[in-house]
């Protein structure tokens, strides 16, 4: 794999999270001197003794997130491969970090259902056939289309104006070729406009089905070229103009026709 997370000695290290700067504590009363005097004879934590060092706590958890990133672009690009088993240790070395973040992301990708346990090996990254990408897409579809047809005739057009910069964006990214700049770009798309509903679990549910859909089929095989990603993008700038006029025939034949394709 090509990605390189911080602390690395690779090139191309991304930029980690900025941590927060430290809060000043405001000076204590009478009561706050009292409340430390009866923790400290209780053995408890008091303002008198070292903080505990917060940075060290960010710094992991932005590693461990980096890391997410990059296993979910190496899913989507097919790095890693569908039935193949890969260790934690052997990750963390080609990233250039413990095996502890590595395996905590791991460990999340399960959640998902990604990759699977497999007991004193690692990881097996999860073998999917085409049936289960159709039946993806039939499931994102009774979701989404309902939904977005009653967003077209609810929404105020200047709302649906705020979202050409994604809609533009996704074309860029399928211009790039990049699987992984794609994917991420089409989910916040789809993200933006289902979350005109106001109804953040559907916004969840229908995330996770997208990212799921975006997943590499058995064998390594990608569902969809270069010139397949630059379709599904107009697609997007076409729902958008759909949407924005309020035609709800049209926006109900380019959802289904976009679902159809993922297929």
């Amino acid at each position: 794999m090509r990605q390189h997370v911080q602390g690395s000695t690779g090139t191309g290290t991304p930029q980690g999270r900025t941590a927060a700067a430290p809060r000043v504590p405001s000076q204590p009363g009478a009561a706050d001197v009292d409340r430390e005097e009866g923790a400290a004879a209780r053995g408890e934590h008091t303002h008198s003794e070292p903080p505990i060092p917060r940075p060290r706590l960010v710094q992991r958890a932005s590693v461990r997130g980096q890391i997410l990133d990059a296993l979910r672009s190496a899913l989507v690009t097919g790095e890693l491969v569908p039935g193949e088993v890969y260790s934690a240790p052997a990750l963390g070395e080609r990233f250039g970090v413990s095996a502890t973040p590595v395996r905590e992301a791991m460990q999340q990708l399960a959640l998902e259902g990604a990759v699977e346990v497999v007991p004193n090996r690692g990881f097996r990254v999860v073998e999917r056939g085409t049936r289960e990408l159709a039946e993806l897409a039939e499931i994102r579809a009774l979701i989404e289309i309902p939904v977005m047809l009653r967003l077209a005739r609810a929404v105020p057009v200047e709302r649906w104006r705020e979202l050409r910069p994604l809609a533009e964006a996704t074309v860029r990214a399928a211009s790039s070729g990049c699987r992984a700049t794609y994917a991420e770009s089409d989910r916040a798309f789809h993200r933006a406009v289902l979350a005109l509903s106001g109804n953040e679990q559907l916004v969840q549910i229908a995330d996770d089905l997208h990212r799921r859909a975006q997943w590499p089929l058995v064998g390594g095989r990608t569902p969809a070229g270069h010139a397949d990603l630059l379709a599904d993008a107009t697609e997007h700038t076409a729902l958008l103009d759909a949407l924005t006029a309020g035609d709800v025939d049209v926006v109900r034949g380019l959802v289904s026709h976009h679902f159809a394709g993922a297929a």
